[in-house]
């Protein structure tokens, strides 16, 4: 992994990490557990071809996330300006994005979107991923009102050689890191667990690995792409494919969610303050 290099903080991605949670309140049923997922956006293109932004907010808003991790949310190419309507997430779900350095018209880091509610955004930590494409992950220390949470966000190239890498990288940049209950979530691009498998990197920190559920494609899910993975495990309770007749047309990817309790899951160690970028 390069060296790691402390970037400049503008002044709006200063007042965004220090902006109290939002007054919004799930219409869930009162719990413990805190409701994290993971949905590859195709860009807002769905399966019909047709480029609809709105299409993939009422997903998200039916999905009604504590924590969401985005795949794919900015334009691919030139300025890489997002495409999520951010006002309209935080007017109707109460969803926040989590703040990052790069592309000024970018909402994500290589195309990865953290979204949260309920919560303060302590730590953020952007890392470029070695391989052939360009690929990044965020980690991020979130305060939920649950407890402490560490979100790995990412989306993992095309190439197994590639994902080995970017696997071994990101486990290093966990490891530099005060000890935290940790996630792992986003399109991993494997759905194999076999010897010749990229995330069996993974296993040490994250497993043992169980078979996922198939999320890709959403017409006919076939394909375990997208993971939700927890150190220690047992922070999962359950997890499930968001599986509606919407979110089978508004993209490609299915959407997937897990339940997490973290009460008595461990207690954060003292991290400092700003974005950091590898």
């Amino acid at each position: 992994m390069n060296a790691r290099r402390r970037v400049r903080l503008s002044s709006r991605v200063l007042a965004a990490l220090q902006k109290e949670n939002s007054p919004y309140q799930s219409g869930r049923a009162a719990t413990t557990e805190t409701l994290i997922a993971s949905y590859n956006v195709h860009r807002c293109v769905g399966v019909d071809k047709r480029f609809d932004p709105e299409r993939i907010a009422t997903v998200i808003g039916e999905i009604d996330a504590d924590v969401i991790a985005l795949q794919e949310a900015d334009q691919r190419f030139g300025e890489r300006a997002g495409l999520i309507d951010l006002s309209r997430l935080e007017r109707e779900s109460g969803l926040l994005p989590v703040p990052v350095n790069g592309f000024s018209k970018a909402h994500g880091w290589h195309g990865n979107l953290l979204l949260y509610r309920n919560g303060r955004v302590r730590n953020v930590h952007q890392i470029r991923l070695p391989g052939v494409e360009p690929r990044g992950a965020l980690v991020v220390d979130l305060e939920m009102n649950s407890g402490p949470l560490r979100i790995v966000a990412t989306h993992l190239g095309l190439l197994r050689r590639s994902r080995a890498r970017q696997a071994a990288a990101i486990l290093n940049a966990v490891a530099a890191r005060s000890e935290s209950p940790t996630l792992l979530l986003g399109d991993l691009n494997e759905w194999r667990l076999g010897a010749r498998s990229a995330l069996l990197h993974l296993d040490p920190a994250f497993g043992p690995l169980d078979v996922a559920l198939p999320s890709f494609p959403s017409w006919f899910p076939l394909f375990a792409l997208d993971r939700i993975l927890a150190n220690p495990q047992d922070l999962i309770s359950s997890v499930e494919v968001h599986d509606t007749p919407l979110a089978r047309i508004a993209s490609d990817h299915l959407p997937i969610k897990a339940r997490v309790a973290l009460e008595g899951a461990g207690s954060q160690g003292a991290v400092a303050e700003g974005i950091l970028a590898a």
